[in-house]
């Protein structure tokens, strides 16, 4: 069981640091898109990464989420 609390804390401690992260990706993408047509090249790699990050969050909670449940 301490095993697993443990494992519960680090998963938080992740889901906190890629939240930071991707509130920063998530204001980049917004500051490009406000700049259109300027930088336009740079939209498909920094939409890229925005989704990367927000799809790996995801999967992060719902990890959380079955092992807060498994508890």
């Amino acid at each position: 069981m301490q095993a697993e609390e443990t494992s519960i804390e680090e998963l938080q401690g992740q889901i906190r640091r890629l939240n930071s992260k991707a509130g920063q990706m998530k204001m980049d993408l917004h500051d490009l898109a406000e700049g259109l047509p300027t930088d336009y090249n740079q939209l498909m790699d920094v939409a890229a990464a925005t989704y990367e990050i927000y799809r790996k969050l995801d999967e992060l909670k719902q990890h959380l989420k079955k092992l807060e449940s498994a508890k």
